[in-house]
């Protein structure tokens, strides 16, 4: 039988203090309602059948919009690559030239875009998986 714990006056007094100045703290459940919906919803960008300079440019332009929509994670598709002509010329790079490795470089060189990203992470297999990657924006 667990020994049942008995508060010490000065805890007593300090949790008395403590619920009396409850006005301060912040109630997550009462704003919930109230917080913008952008923040938790996903907004996606399939970039499968674009050029690198297409892709760049759709990207750029999509992830700007999204930020001053207010919008916090997005989903960019850009498909293994495994259909690429690249395949076919042996003089261009296997994994620079197809989008999956290409768009996230542009994104991390591009200064405009870091400074409204907080990360980029690679989404799970349900979420496209090696075809796709999530972007953090702050």
């Amino acid at each position: 039988m667990k020994k049942k714990y008995t508060a010490s006056r000065k805890d007593q007094k300090d949790w008395n203090s403590f619920t009396k100045e409850l006005g301060n703290v912040y109630d997550k459940d009462i704003n919930l309602n109230k917080q913008d919906y952008k923040k938790f919803k996903t907004k996606r960008l399939d970039l499968h059948g674009l050029s690198l300079d297409q892709a760049n440019k759709e990207t750029k332009k999509f992830i700007l919009e999204s930020f001053d929509g207010g919008y916090k994670k997005l989903l960019i598709i850009t498909g293994k690559g495994s259909r690429s002509k690249i395949y076919n010329n042996p003089y261009l790079s296997k994994e620079m030239n197809t989008l999956k490795y290409s768009v996230p470089e542009y994104i991390r060189k591009d200064k405009d875009l870091l400074d409204k990203i907080d990360k980029i992470t690679e989404s799970e297999i349900k979420d496209g998986g090696e075809g796709a990657f999530w972007v953090f924006l702050n």
